[in-house]
């Protein structure tokens, strides 16, 4: 299955280091490259380009794919022989925008026979001459199986074999795939880049949009675009500004038909606003709400902060499945509410 709606032979801004450093790898490529890097910064969309300039038959000076050859044509199709890209169920159902019919919930894990399927693919010799190239993203959705049978092939590399595994977590895969490939940060990129490019697609409050989501520029542009979560983020910001007053009953019952791991997110960044401007005076992701953030801060203990922060992380684990969303909120609106009881 292949990934719909990313824009080919074109660079994000931020990208062009990194571009030029996989430039420079290209006389003497390992079996695998490992990128990593923050979620929502166009990594994907680096190793697509990377491996389309790769099979491509004419690449442009700057090594970008011509994008009219038989192969870039193919690998836009989706059906270039030399190429397979390894996802989950759920990731390729969500770029074709279909839904089981069953009604059962497509896998966010990438299974073992994924892995296993490529094993005619990796023995085999390439249809073109060149590179055989395999996407895996995101490696860390991989379950065990899975990893374990992909280490196998890391292992015993076939020559021409280049594995590209994209990930926003690389302390989730095993140490042993980690040993195998060649580390490549992609950076985030700077403020004002990111800045610039929303302003360029025509995103309103870039700054803000930013702030919001860990200063990730792709995943900014799709919550603007889509307004996923907008209003019950608003709701819970004008609760969570004055706890004296919240009923976290009510909020949750008002939150429980949002996404929980959005409204986590939302806590996660305010909690960690009210800890920075306690302990410098600063704030990261709302910028707007600054007074009001530092003023809440001085009520609160500073242990009292990072134990909310820790219990948010171990509710984020639990978010995608949580048995009763309602009570499953409750709880966490009734704990940052007992941060300001004294």
């Amino acid at each position: 299955m292949f990934l719909q709606g990313y824009d080919m032979n074109k660079l994000y801004p931020w990208q062009l280091e990194s571009w030029q450093a996989l430039q420079d790898l290209r006389s003497r490529l390992p079996h695998a490259i490992l990128l990593k890097g923050a979620q929502g910064i166009g990594k994907l969309d680096l190793a697509l380009n990377f491996a389309q300039s790769l099979l491509c038959q004419t690449p442009q000076s700057g090594g970008m794919p011509c994008g009219t050859c038989d192969a870039c044509h193919w690998f836009d199709q989706g059906s270039h022989p030399d190429f397979r890209l390894i996802q989950s169920e759920a990731l390729s159902a969500a770029d074709d925008g279909e839904e089981k019919s069953s009604g059962k919930k497509p896998s966010k894990e990438i299974s073992v026979g994924q892995i296993r399927d490529l094993s005619g693919f990796a023995n085999f010799s390439s249809h073109r001459g060149g590179y055989r190239i395999v996407v895996v993203y995101p490696a860390e959705s991989m379950n065990n199986n899975a990893a374990n049978s992909l280490l196998k092939t890391l292992e015993e590399p076939t020559e021409n074999l280049l594995f590209l595994l994209v990930t926003h977590k690389p302390q989730q895969l095993l140490p042993t795939i980690l040993s195998r490939c060649l580390s490549f940060t992609v950076a985030t990129p700077t403020l004002e880049s990111g800045i610039k490019w929303l302003k360029e697609q025509g995103i309103n409050s870039p700054e803000q949009a930013l702030a919001q989501t860990g200063f990730a520029p792709l995943q900014a542009l799709d919550w603007a675009e889509s307004g996923e979560g907008a209003d019950e983020r608003a709701i819970l910001l004008e609760a969570i500004r004055q706890p004296g007053r919240m009923d976290a009953l009510a909020l949750a019952e008002k939150l429980q038909k949002g996404i929980p791991v959005h409204i986590i997110h939302c806590l996660q960044q305010w909690n960690h606003d009210l800890t920075s401007a306690k302990l410098t005076g600063k704030v990261r992701y709302f910028p707007e709400q600054s007074s009001v953030l530092i003023k809440l801060a001085q009520a609160v203990p500073t242990l009292a902060l990072l134990r909310f922060q820790k219990e948010l992380q171990d509710a984020r684990r639990a978010a995608f499945h949580p048995l009763n969303p309602r009570l499953f909120l409750e709880s966490l609106l009734m704990s940052y509410r007992q941060l300001f009881a004294a």
